[in-house]
């Protein structure tokens, strides 16, 4: 193996290779650099404390209520998708048979959904629970909608976090007189912990940037609703609307910054707590 190894180190191809990720990770970094920069010229200069206004006119294009909408949504999203998902993906790597063909089905189905264009979740939504189950436009039908999206990104990274953790854990726990359901919950999930959190950073990332889908099912009321079965915006399809309507240009730059902020905030909201939660398994 170390003579292979070394073969591989010493032959040219693998001066390419190498030369190919360093460019590909510069690449990205730049493109990053560029993105963040960019926005922030343009946004910086125009965010005003108007913006911050708890109501929205035409003069103050306040985007206050369009953030607490998508703080709202992101929280009710990620409550009934999280759960769902954790669960289902104990029971493909923990109870079903290996080599089931259900578990292939799911699998097939899953990675099906994660390639679904965001605007037929959002078709789908307009016609069932707007239409179907009489929702209407409402932060209800949003959320249920945004569930559909993340669910199987969650299920499927924390599948490969179940799947990543030695199976030496699971014979351990046994041979102390654990039963299977103790030794998922205090061995195996704890664990699996900072694959399950970056499952749910992408989904809170796609549920706070998405837009096409909330068009058809949450609105563009540009408010808090009372309840959630009132239509609201969110931050992104503020920005859309804004950006859309040509008028308000330097408007939607500003909200661009505060969602890029966002965004920032909850990956590394995310990142301390699974930090906090693998020093406290230590």
């Amino acid at each position: 193996m170390s003579k292979g190894f070394a073969y591989f180190k010493n032959h040219p191809f693998a001066a390419i290779v190498k030369c190919l990720v360093w460019l590909a990770a510069i690449i990205t970094a730049v493109v990053l650099i560029f993105l963040i920069g960019f926005i922030a010229v343009k946004g910086i200069p125009n965010l005003k404390p108007s913006l911050f206004s708890l109501k929205y006119t035409s003069d103050n294009v306040s985007l206050m209520p369009a953030l607490i909408n998508t703080l709202i949504m992101t929280a009710l999203s990620l409550v009934i998708a999280v759960p769902i998902g954790i669960f289902a993906a104990i029971f493909l790597v923990e109870y079903a048979k290996k080599g089931s063909k259900l578990v292939g089905l799911v699998r097939i189905t899953a990675e099906t959904l994660s390639g679904i264009p965001s605007i037929v979740f959002g078709l789908f939504g307009l016609l069932f629970f707007t239409t179907a189950l009489g929702w209407g436009f409402s932060l209800l039908s949003g959320s249920f909608t945004l569930v559909i999206m993340i669910l199987p990104l969650i299920m499927r990274t924390t599948e490969e976090a179940l799947l990543a953790v030695p199976d030496a854990y699971r014979e351990a726990s046994f041979g102390v007189g654990a039963g299977k359901l103790r030794t998922i919950f205090r061995v195996v999930l704890p664990t699996a912990i900072p694959g399950i959190l970056s499952g749910v950073v992408l989904g809170t990332g796609r549920i706070v940037g998405e837009t096409a889908a909330l068009l058809y099912t949450a609105g563009t009321v540009a408010k808090v609703p009372s309840s959630l079965l009132g239509s609201g915006r969110t931050l992104a399809v503020h920005m859309y609307v804004l950006s859309s309507e040509g008028l308000y240009m330097d408007e939607a730059y500003a909200t661009a910054v505060v969602l890029v902020v966002v965004v920032l905030l909850l990956n590394g909201l995310s990142s301390l707590l699974a930090g906090r939660l693998m020093k406290g398994q230590k």
